[in-house]
């Protein structure tokens, strides 16, 4: 009875829905022809290759049909191809998916975009618009801040905060929401140019 129970457990587990397949194991079968979808590194990856254009793409499906997976399988190609893939899974760290607004997906983005990055350059564009918030940050997160000393690094931390009292502190959500909600256009666009600042350096090393 114990070794059948072992067994099961570890058969149950082995296909457990709710844990994406990394890009490349061996337990990932092709469900294309019976499920009907189109091959995602066709679909939605062929598209990014070949755009000169940015792109916006949404895939979708019931959860647990392995999307997860299957995003993994193209992030995997994009970096065979070149491209420096920043993945994320928002609902594990950064947003509650049962109440989720537009001011929190961009938090998210935010901090995982830093922290991917943070090696990589010294961008100032998402300090100058910590500082800008310095006062307001400073009541919110109910600490001391000293803005001018902030590395890449810490501001992500910064970040964290955030993203943390938006997922687990339902009564400071919208205290949050509200004051970044005036200031998602320039945050944005600061997330934009740390983005261009990071492209450039990225594209030294890779032709150096």
């Amino acid at each position: 009875m114990t070794s059948n129970f072992a067994f099961l457990k570890q058969l149950y587990n082995a296909f457990d829905p709710f844990r994406p397949l990394p890009a490349g194991d061996p337990a990932y079968v092709d469900c294309t022809d019976v499920r009907g979808d189109g091959d995602i590194l066709e679909a939605v990856g062929k598209e990014i290759l070949y755009s000169d254009r940015k792109t916006c793409q949404l895939y979708a499906g019931h959860r647990g049909a392995g999307k997860s997976t299957e995003l993994l399988r193209l992030q995997k190609d994009l970096d065979e191809n070149g491209f420096f893939v920043v993945y994320f899974a928002a609902d594990e760290a950064d947003i509650d998916p049962e109440d989720v607004q537009y001011t929190d997906i961009l938090l998210a983005c935010t901090r995982n975009i830093l922290t991917a990055f943070k090696d990589r350059t010294d961008s100032q564009a998402v300090l100058n618009w910590l500082k800008e918030r310095c006062e307001d940050l400073k009541d919110l997160l109910q600490t001391k801040i000293s803005i001018d000393e902030l590395s890449i690094e810490a501001q992500v931390s910064q970040f964290a905060k955030i993203t943390t009292k938006i997922r687990s502190e339902p009564s400071e959500r919208r205290k949050i929401r509200d004051l970044i909600n005036p200031h998602t256009t320039t945050l944005t666009e600061a997330l934009n140019e740390f983005i261009r600042d990071a492209k450039k350096i990225f594209l030294q090393d890779i032709t150096n």
